[in-house]
């Protein structure tokens, strides 16, 4: 069995809160919809447990699992405003500043060939 990082272990806070809340989330889309753990995990191509897992909101369930049920509900569209750097006011500000600390002045060039 493969060892588990730290991450997946004992995820911070927030992580820990926002995976449960996107279960949460996941199990009421599916219950809206009456399907059961078994209909779902074989329309996504997983086992059971894996749903289960991501509708806990388990670290350890794969990504590809929480996208696959976002997608089997329809709801896929939605992962579209995640990082969207569109919307991301911090690094875009972080990237004006970067831009400017590019410029060089004329004094740093040598034209001496």
């Amino acid at each position: 069995m493969a060892k588990k990082t730290a991450l997946l272990a004992a995820p911070p806070f927030p992580i820990q809160q926002a995976l449960k809340r996107l279960g949460a989330d996941l199990r009421t889309a599916r219950l809206r919809r009456n399907l059961t753990i078994t209909d779902v995990a074989a329309k996504i191509g997983t086992g059971p447990r894996a749903v289960m897992d991501a509708e806990k909101g388990k670290a350890s369930a794969a990504s590809a699992v929480y996208v696959a049920l976002l997608w089997a509900y329809g709801l896929l569209d939605q992962l579209a405003e995640v990082a969207d750097p569109a919307r991301d006011r911090e690094g875009k500000a972080l990237a004006s500043v970067d831009q400017r600390q590019r410029a060089r002045s004329s004094d740093d060039l040598d034209n001496d060939f």
